[in-house]
């Protein structure tokens, strides 16, 4: 099992990359049905004033450190192991390890057009890639009809990884509404990585994502749409600060 520390109610696993995929690995292994929600800072705040999702994110197999405030957070409270597990990064180390491994990988979310070009860069950076299908869902609720269709599709594509990327909270309320209707072992939530990595989007510089500053990056390139989301992180940080010093407590 991945040790959970408590982070403002939303339980986050201490792990690093290697951590993550051994994981996924047994889990596939094992023919388990799983999901892992890729956690940063904003997402937590989601939780913290949205309630209803917090035990969609603690049911979860995984609840990865997707942002440095995260990592430091986890570290503060002894996990000096862990490191940053990154949506687009995880999505390019699990395809690596793939290729060892054999795991077949479905996407599901994008836009009209970004799943299949996401998927054509995967298979030419990894050649021997298994995709075994993908998909966008429009924006609007699915009909049941829709839904149950999308299912029959994944369940017979035989995939071992689903990669949803359908925005936060929207692909963790998926993939725990899903959990037992797709007869796959892992599902994980990748919301902008699949922009990041079909090349719809940019991603900020490496040193700006070690050093916590990708928000600010994000930000810059889309302010309309993240600036709320960002509006949030003091907050948060005051939040983390009390619970770390035990002014004030956090509890299921």
């Amino acid at each position: 099992m991945n040790k959970k520390l408590q982070i403002l109610n939303v339980r986050v696993s201490a792990i690093n990359m290697e951590k993550a995929l051994r994981t996924m690995g047994e889990w596939i292994d094992q023919g388990q049905r799983q999901y892992v929600t890729v956690t940063p800072a904003h997402a937590i705040m989601d939780c913290y004033r949205h309630p209803e999702l917090r035990p969609i994110f603690n049911a979860s197999g995984m609840t990865t450190p997707d942002g440095m405030a995260v990592v430091w957070l986890l570290r503060l409270m002894g996990e000096k192991q862990v490191s940053r597990v990154y949506g687009p990064d995880l999505v390019l180390a699990a395809c690596e390890r793939s290729l060892q491994t054999g795991w077949a990988h479905y996407f599901y979310g994008g836009a009209p057009g970004v799943a299949e070009k996401l998927a054509g860069r995967l298979c030419e950076r990894y050649p021997g890639l298994r995709v075994v299908g993908m998909a966008a869902p429009p924006f609007r609720p699915l009909t049941p009809e829709e839904d149950e269709a999308d299912c029959r599709r994944i369940n017979a594509s035989g995939a071992d990884i689903v990669w949803v990327g359908l925005g936060s909270p929207r692909q963790e309320v998926w993939m725990s509404e899903h959990l037992g209707r797709l007869n796959v072992p892992v599902m994980v939530g990748v919301g902008a990585a699949f922009d990041f990595l079909s090349g719809t989007k940019k991603q900020a510089p490496r040193w700006m994502q070690r050093s916590g500053l990708e928000w600010l990056y994000r930000l810059i390139s889309e302010p309309r749409r993240l600036w709320r989301r960002y509006a949030r992180y003091p907050l948060f940080a005051l939040l983390a600060t009390a619970q770390l010093l035990g002014l004030r407590r956090f509890s299921d």
